[in-house]
């Protein structure tokens, strides 16, 4: 386990383990939607399940529209489990409220250590009154919500509150999974990095605690009066097999590529240059010459000024992970871009049977890859260096035809 000795995320991981082999569904049949924290460290650790690492907060979102996407396309055969702590359940409260409302499929099991355990300890809106953290070091003032009751006032019909150690935690876990509808599990814990240090915590105290800010353990409310949302969704609106779409976007190839093996690619510039357009491009080109492809973009928050970033994936077969371990070959047109691609750690990892296409006007960075300069910039312009860099690539792995691009 990825997690500080003591840590709760341990227990709650193995109940939920045990849970799942319990209910004997198949991995293919269970999405495990992860939240940032240290509980979304769990992807790494259910290797046969879907898993989707979200944004902060967002993991609830996600799966509701991964829920309802199944229920309408395949009728509910996929069980949705959202793991989130408290801190993304603080920022993603309106999302809770609304699957809640929904009553979507979603088992949400909220793993409640008072605080943001990843970022430095920082209260959260679940943190109880008198509580020490680096934000509160006087001791919190401030009431913590109770999400089980705030579900149940939403219309959610199974919220229920655990600790993480008490016996019975993965029936539970299980039941809720097998729950026709939303619910919600808030499983109390300890985070022992942090709250521990701070306050007069163990784990023979939670109850206590709880109990002093207002909150019980055991069943909020457990009923099943409602249908699933996806459920009602998919009546009302059938699939047809027969439906057609109005134009036909599938692509016939028109060219042929002589690539024989997967090949990733990394282009990376300034924000505005028409680097990730000019990715889009390339993947254009690969798919009307009969390849699969993947496109991931990166660029900071400012959306318009720092780097721009495009990982592309070309392959003759189906591809199934689509990040770049080690590029076969980086495309750097400007300062911010091989900039980001040193802090990645893509140029160090790169081999000499990778190339490293650069800018003329960059200095050599430090890489065993083969590197060859070119004046994209100079002769080009910034809102065309991308442009014309990819082209250069594709002339000279020789892998598309010129035509195609």
């Amino acid at each position: 386990m990825p997690f500080c000795k003591g840590c709760g995320h341990t227990h709650i991981l193995r109940r939920l383990n045990d849970a799942l082999v319990s209910l004997q569904l198949k991995p293919s049949d269970i999405a495990l939607v992860t939240d940032i924290g240290c509980i979304g460290l769990a992807d790494k650790l259910f290797e046969s399940l879907h898993t989707v690492h979200t944004t902060h907060g967002r993991s609830t979102a996600f799966a509701t529209g991964i829920q309802i996407a199944d229920a309408v396309l395949a009728g509910s055969a996929l069980k949705t489990i959202v793991l989130i702590g408290d801190g993304g359940a603080m920022i993603g409260l309106q999302h809770l409220v609304n699957a809640a409302l929904l009553n979507v499929d979603v088992t949400v099991l909220l793993c409640n250590n008072f605080l943001f355990g990843m970022t430095g300890g920082q209260n959260s809106a679940f943190s109880p009154r008198d509580f020490i953290t680096p934000t509160t070091p006087d001791g919190n003032i401030i009431p913590p919500i109770d999400m089980c009751r705030i579900v149940e006032a939403a219309g959610a019909e199974f919220s229920v509150r655990a600790l993480a150690t008490q016996k019975g935690l993965s029936e539970l876990i299980a039941r809720a999974i097998m729950h026709p509808g939303f619910s919600l599990v808030e499983i109390v814990e300890l985070c022992t990095e942090h709250a521990t240090e701070r306050n007069d915590l163990a784990g023979n105290k939670l109850a206590q605690v709880l109990e002093s800010q207002g909150q019980q353990l055991g069943d909020i409310v457990l009923r099943t009066t409602k249908r699933a949302f996806g459920t009602i969704y998919a009546e009302k609106n059938p699939r047809r097999e027969d439906r057609t779409t109005l134009t036909d976007k599938s692509v016939t190839p028109k060219f042929q590529s002589t690539l024989t093996r997967q090949v990733g690619i990394v282009l990376a510039g300034s924000a505005g240059e028409r680097v990730q357009s000019s990715a889009k491009k390339l993947c254009d080109a690969a798919i009307a010459s009969g390849l699969f492809c993947t496109q991931k973009n990166d660029n900071p928050v400012t959306q318009g000024s720092g780097f721009s970033l495009s990982e592309v994936i070309l392959s003759n077969e189906e591809i199934f992970y689509t990040a770049i371990d080690v590029p076969d070959v980086a495309v750097v047109v400007s300062a911010e871009g091989l900039t980001e691609v040193g802090e990645k750690g893509l140029l160090v990892r790169m081999t000499p049977s990778s190339t490293l296409l650069l800018d003329a006007s960059l200095p050599l960075p430090e890489t065993a890859a083969l590197v060859e300069q070119y004046p994209f910039r100079k002769e080009f312009g910034g809102d065309k260096a991308a442009l014309s860099a990819v082209k250069s690539f594709v002339r000279k792995m020789d892998i598309l035809p010129e035509e195609a691009f």
